[in-house]
């Protein structure tokens, strides 16, 4: 065994990058291809590209930090230039690679997890000017205010444990700032279709990306959304897709009228609390009573109404699988929250929100480079022995990753001090190949050398 060979073994054993590993274990390479990352013969590898990217994301670093991390980075125009691409489908990408981890999740989940899709739809602000997709006069629950930014409309995938993001769509309102020009770009291209869709409502929108993802085979028991989506029209179309519904309603009676002698929410709870003992319960410290009925509605067919009371809100459930318990409507609902924490951490962590671009297809592939960061982490978290938070495992992977880099060149400069002696060398004449070899594959290793 040669030199080279030998130093390759044995680092194999100990240089190991989890992301790196993670993209070879699902064939990133394919995927990328599938979605029209085709290298040409001039210019850098996208998949190399997007590692780098991968790599800022996960360690926090923006590219002018990450340059001065590493040696290797490219130079900002070569990232740029993958960003403004409009032939990018950056779409595909981020569902291939979802479908290939949650396809080998299927080994540590157990046949009574409860496997949920989750539609949710959240305000960044964007201060700049001339930002395309940016819109003004949109509500933040977050600020408690309107502001100025992006409308994101996103689809998500829980399994009780792990939560990843499948799909997303900016959407418009009629406040527009700069308005998107799609006319600029041939009608069957990536950026066209992005842009037009934005155009749509935020209900069709979500039934498109639901369509895509049962489409590629990801399967799920129920899908959540909050009130602003529960319409009936929308749960309709969805269960036409096979695929039940829970989700909250709002107290509308021009929306939500009943057949039979209880048409509003108002009579069938007070219906449900004369004829049926409510009972307690508790989550996250807020106590509340509960208690459910049964009825038909003209479109729906029938309905499984749960009733929840706080000290201050009455909060109607239903589920179009009329066969749960009450309890397991509530638990099933809870997990809409999962997407709460999902964009806490992908703000705290992944620099979701502070995309500095200005042109819209840059935004989608900033976006999708963030949640395709999430979701990798999500997956390291889920497949360790201990699952711990999302941001001790990102505290743990940017230690990691550091260290390695760190340790390793460190390494390779003791090696080098040690070269100037020339009794060494003369003892042994391969040393130099050998902190050669050592700093290459180290490189390539950590994932920062092309190896086109």
């Amino acid at each position: 065994m040669g030199i080279d060979n030998f130093i390759q073994t044995a680092m194999n054993n100990v240089l190991k990058n989890p992301i790196l590993s993670i993209l070879r274990d699902i064939n990133f390479s394919s995927i990328l291809k599938q979605s029209n990352f085709i290298k040409k013969d001039i210019g850098k590898s996208p998949y190399m590209i997007i590692l780098h990217f991968l790599y800022m994301f996960i360690i926090n670093k923006k590219i002018s930090t990450f340059m001065k991390y590493s040696n290797d980075s490219y130079k900002k125009d070569v990232y740029y230039r993958l960003l403004k691409s409009s032939k990018y489908n950056w779409r595909k990408l981020l569902l291939l690679t979802s479908i290939k981890l949650i396809s080998k999740l299927h080994k540590l989940q157990k046949t009574t997890d409860t496997k949920v899709l989750i539609i949710d739809d959240t305000v960044e602000i964007k201060r700049g000017k001339f930002i395309e997709g940016s819109c003004k006069n949109l509500w933040s629950n977050k600020e408690h205010r309107t502001v100025k930014g992006l409308n994101i409309v996103s689809l998500n995938y829980s399994d009780c444990y792990t939560d990843m993001m499948l799909d997303f769509s900016i959407n418009y309102n009629k406040n527009q700032i700069v308005n998107v020009d799609e006319n600029s770009f041939h009608h069957k291209s990536n950026a066209y279709k992005r842009r037009v869709e934005g155009n749509d409502g935020k209900n069709i929108l979500a039934l498109d990306m639901l369509k895509r993802v049962l489409k590629s085979g990801i399967y799920s028991d129920y899908l959540l959304v909050d009130s602003w989506y529960a319409k009936p029209n929308f749960i309709n179309e969805v269960k036409e897709n096979g695929l039940d519904v829970i989700t909250r309603i709002a107290n509308n009676p021009k929306i939500w009228q009943f057949t039979g002698k209880f048409k509003t929410l108002e009579t069938l709870y007070n219906y449900a609390k004369q004829n049926k003992a409510s009972r307690l319960g508790n989550y996250n410290s807020i106590k509340y009573n509960y208690v459910s009925t049964t009825t038909t509605h003209k479109t729906l067919g029938r309905l499984k109404i749960v009733f929840i009371k706080t000290k201050d809100n009455l909060i109607p459930i239903i589920s179009t699988n009329t066969n749960l318990s009450d309890i397991e409507i509530i638990n099933t609902y809870k997990k809409r929250w999962n997407i709460e924490q999902g964009y806490k951490d992908l703000r705290e962590y992944f620099q979701f929100g502070k995309e500095e671009n200005r042109i819209f297809e840059a935004l989608i592939a900033r976006i999708t480079l963030s949640f395709l960061a999430y979701n990798l982490t999500s997956y390291i978290n889920r497949v360790q022995n201990e699952p711990q938070t999302l941001g001790n495992l990102f505290r743990d992977l940017e230690c990691q990753l550091e260290t390695l880099a760190i340790s390793m060149e460190l390494f390779v400069k003791i090696l080098e001090q040690l070269i100037q002696s020339a009794q060494i060398v003369k003892r042994n004449k391969d040393l130099e190949q050998i902190i050669h070899v050592l700093r290459v594959y180290t490189k390539k290793q950590l994932g920062f050398m092309c190896e086109s």
